[in-house]
């Protein structure tokens, strides 16, 4: 905690310019010979601090001290201030104030430059509540519960001690370590339903997650060219799902994209409606055909 008292003795000087020992004492509640040895280690660690006797005196710092002289490059600022306004964007953590203390302290503007949210379009007020709940499981190191819906459509309920949150490829995922099975796992966040934080704790130095694997670690199905005309009004899907070295534009506004196969193609392309056509390879239009057959015999059945 010296630190953070450190940090904030700083703070309080430069805005009220002269303070006692004695009321610095009282603010932290600590003693005035812990007070006085926090201005030696301030003075030692080249802080313009001073302090002087009898009436009138007290501590101050040096009127054209400013903190980002002493320690941070300008680039160091942008990087700090652009860290906590990015956190404070989810609402993961409350970081108004110390943004507010450090825009004072490095003498910059209060303008937003950068707004981040990762909330979902019209779920915010969900997505934060389950940030919240999230937050403070994991920073007070308590288990929950939860319901989980997987990839094969299967909802089961889980007991965890939640680790990390991780953002990659658009979305949040919570690794966490599971008792039942006695192994870490990782789960979409979004999927994650009816979460409560339980009773029981547990000990983060205990557990030791391993890296989470990147999309290009995971094991996957053989790469195959596929070759799609895209109307204007759609092209943008293209490069907002895909990577920019995963797709070419053809120079007759055609694209050829390299993707792993799978039952997943023909539900992608069908998603674009009328506004997307396969061109190649032409075993893969058949079997468009034959998926879009199955479909129409489905809707048939029910009429």
């Amino acid at each position: 905690m010296q630190i953070n008292r450190l940090f904030e003795i700083v703070y309080l000087l430069m805005n009220k310019k002269h303070v006692t020992a004695n009321e610095l004492a009282a603010h932290f509640e600590v003693s005035k010979r812990t007070i006085l040895r926090d201005i030696d280690a301030l003075a030692m660690a080249g802080i313009p601090v001073y302090t002087t006797q009898g009436k009138g005196g007290g501590i101050f710092i040096q009127d054209s001290f400013l903190l980002n002289k002493a320690f941070f490059s300008e680039d160091e600022q942008k990087q700090i201030l652009f860290s906590l306004q990015s956190m404070a964007a989810t609402e993961l953590i409350d970081t108004k104030q110390v943004l507010g203390r450090l825009r004072g302290l490095f003498n910059k503007p209060g303008r937003e430059w950068i707004d981040v949210d990762f909330s979902r379009w019209g779920h915010s007020a969900e997505d934060n509540t389950k940030f919240e709940l999230m937050k403070d499981a994991i920073i007070g190191e308590r288990a929950i519960s939860f319901d989980y819906v997987s990839p094969l459509g299967e909802q089961k309920g889980h007991v965890a001690f939640p680790l990390r949150l991780s953002f990659k490829s658009k979305s949040w995922y919570l690794q966490f370590f599971c008792p039942r099975e006695n192994e870490y796992l990782v789960f979409k966040f979004n999927r994650i339903s009816n979460m409560k934080i339980l009773g029981e704790s547990f000990c983060q130095n205990d557990y030791q997650p391993p890296e989470m694997k990147s999309v290009e670690d995971a094991p996957t199905e053989p790469l195959v060219e596929i070759k799609f005309a895209v109307s204007p009004y759609a092209k943008y899907r293209v490069y907002d799902e895909f990577a920019e070295g995963d797709i070419t534009l053809n120079p007759d506004g055609t694209f050829t994209l390299l993707i792993p196969q799978g039952q997943w193609i023909y539900d992608y392309f069908l998603s674009y409606g009328m506004t997307a056509e396969v061109l190649e390879p032409q075993e893969l239009r058949e079997q468009m055909l034959a998926h879009l057959e199955k479909i129409r015999n489905k809707y048939q059945a029910r009429t």
